[in-house]
């Protein structure tokens, strides 16, 4: 299953973006032919996160931009920042970026497609465990579903290229909550 999982990887990586460029490319002819404004389709969101507790502590900024082509299809760019450490045992810093494309077939239906490129440096304390210090690029591929309600959309979203190594998620499978403005 590991092996297949790396053959279809980049299979799936280039039909995403093959995808993502199409939908980007029609939907921009569409949008300049109506002469309408660029700044009146683009929604500003993202999200904040800080945990913390008894000499541990993560913070995390996503900030991301959409581009509205129609009620129907959005498509954007992210940014990711998070950094983690626990006291004695290890920091960690990500930083990366993203490609979101977003379909309402209904108002309050949205599926999105998001790929995620992310820098990982761990670096963990030599009195804790030795030789596992590591820097590495980790890809995901969400695939999602969620309930939108005004500005806010509620879902779950699958990785599909999850790996269980070197993925900065607990689980394939997590819950979102998507804010735009």
């Amino acid at each position: 299953m590991r092996n297949l999982k790396h053959l279809l990887s980049p299979k799936i990586l280039l039909c995403s973006l093959t995808i993502y460029f199409f939908t980007l490319f029609s939907f921009a002819q569409n949008s300049a032919s109506s002469n309408s404004d660029f700044w009146n389709h683009v929604e500003f969101g993202g999200g904040l996160g800080l945990n913390f507790g008894d000499g541990f502590f993560s913070g995390s900024i996503t900030p991301n931009a959409l581009y509205r082509f129609n009620p129907y299809v959005a498509t954007g760019i992210g940014l990711n920042y998070s950094y983690s450490s626990q006291k004695d045992i290890f920091k960690s810093t990500v930083l990366g970026g993203s490609i979101i494309g977003l379909v309402n077939p209904y108002r309050e239906v949205q599926i999105s497609a998001e790929f995620e490129q992310l820098h990982v440096s761990r670096n963990f304390d030599n009195n804790f465990v030795t030789n596992l210090d590591e820097d590495y690029w980790y890809p995901a591929l969400f695939l999602g579903a969620g309930y939108s309600s005004g500005n806010i959309t509620i879902g779950i979203r699958y990785d599909v290229l999850y790996n269980k190594d070197k993925s900065i998620y607990n689980e394939a499978w997590m819950p979102f909550v998507r804010f735009t403005f």
